[in-house]
């Protein structure tokens, strides 16, 4: 059977028909309201949802040439207690106010609590977020053709940094606080999605691989939500990291809000960690595997610090890095080859690591240490993936140049 548009399927009878034709190519959604972090059910697969309400307010900024002249204006706004600016389209402003709001489920508490989870994990965050969530990115076929043929496409360094912004809020202390910025990331994330969504349909580079009509379901977002938070612990997990049942919700919640303000309906969000390691099988597991646009992709993250040595020393460490945090399947999907020396310094070097500095844990205040240290490592990545400028995540008005 060749490639079955969202179009296709739809005409051949909803979702049931969907179910019935794609058979093993689409799992099948088993979701119940109990699984849901607000108790709501629903039988509609996340593969047929988009966002009803940022996609037609953002297509018609776009549409109506207001593209750049809206982001100018929202540069301005960068903390989450902070006012909208002046001048915004009013629909555009009713919206990003609605959007704003922290959900009725929201628990002060756990959000504290995750503050001190990161301050105590943020080197493990940091790897986690870089080798684990971001190169799985690129073995994910839906996001790899996305971020490929998209602006963002045009310019990976500028995209990344845009990334690593959405990863350093969420792990900052005052994130969801009114002077932090992490409802004003995932909010501006939200209607770059919107963007991709509308503008990405016009590409024929995309069209011509991709097996959807519209990018950035709400399945593809929880996809990549599973290969950040769910994927992240796994990983920790495995490390033998010692982490609380307490400290585990308190960081899943932190991501429970996360995806609520990209625009996740809150029926899809796991509620409990047996429940977002019920999903993940659902909607993650079966999707990946390697994409021409992928191993490029991939190509461009390991050689990211290459202007500081040529790659000499930073390319092979990179991939050793990828390798054994990804394993040989995903590392060989993306054509990164084997460094001997590499792979076995880090293979060998991590364990110790985690375990030094698991135990260094047990001693008063160097928590506040750790955090120092890696905040030192955070700021320092964002400047230079930002090439010292403000990171600002907007709304696109064209896709790649380089694939138009």
């Amino acid at each position: 059977m060749g490639q079955i548009s969202r179009r296709q399927l739809l005409k051949a009878g909803g979702a049931v028909g969907v179910l019935g034709m794609v058979g093993g190519a689409t799992p099948a959604w088993a979701w119940s309201a109990s699984q849901s972090v607000a108790g709501l059910g629903g039988q509609v697969p996340p593969w047929l949802v988009w966002d009803e309400q940022a996609d037609p307010i953002v297509a018609g900024v776009i549409e109506r040439g207001e593209a750049a002249a809206v982001n100018a204006l929202l540069r301005t706004w960068t903390r989450n207690g902070q006012p909208l600016p002046a001048g915004l389209p009013v629909e555009l402003r009713d919206f990003i106010e609605d959007a704003r709001r922290l959900p009725a489920w929201t628990d002060t508490r756990k959000l504290a609590a995750a503050v001190e989870f990161n301050k105590r994990r943020g080197t493990y965050l940091g790897v986690s977020y870089g080798f684990v969530s971001g190169m799985m990115s690129t073995v994910i076929p839906h996001e790899a053709r996305a971020v490929y043929y998209s602006r963002g496409g045009a310019d990976m360094k500028h995209r990344i940094s845009r990334t690593a912004k959405f990863g350093y809020d969420i792990g900052s202390r005052n994130a969801f606080q009114p002077d932090g910025s992490m409802i004003v990331t995932a909010v501006k994330t939200r209607m770059a999605h919107a963007g991709v969504r509308h503008l990405l349909p016009q590409s024929s580079h995309w069209t011509g691989v991709a097996d959807e009509d519209v990018p950035i379901s709400q399945r593809d977002i929880l996809v990549t939500w599973h290969s950040l938070p769910t994927s992240v612990m796994k990983a920790m997990r495995s490390w033998g990291v010692r982490i609380s049942t307490s400290e585990a919700d308190a960081f899943l919640h932190s991501w429970q809000i996360a995806a609520h303000l990209l625009g996740v309906r809150d029926e899809y969000i796991p509620a409990t960690w047996a429940d977002a390691n019920a999903q993940a099988p659902q909607i993650l597991d079966p999707v990946i595997g390697p994409t021409p646009e992928g191993i490029e992709l991939a190509d461009f993250l390991v050689n990211l610090a290459a202007e500081t040595d040529g790659g000499l020393l930073t390319r092979p460490l990179l991939q050793a890095m990828t390798r054994y945090f990804l394993g040989d399947r995903i590392a060989d999907w993306l054509e990164l080859p084997r460094n001997p020396g590499w792979d076995q310094a880090i293979a060998a070097g991590w364990p110790p690591f985690v375990m030094l500095k698991e135990t260094g844990l047990l001693l008063p205040g160097i928590d506040e240490l750790y955090w120092l240290f890696d905040e030192f490592l955070r700021q320092g990545a964002l400047w230079y993936l930002g090439e010292g400028q403000p990171l600002d995540i907007e709304i696109p008005d064209a896709n790649n140049p380089n694939h138009s």
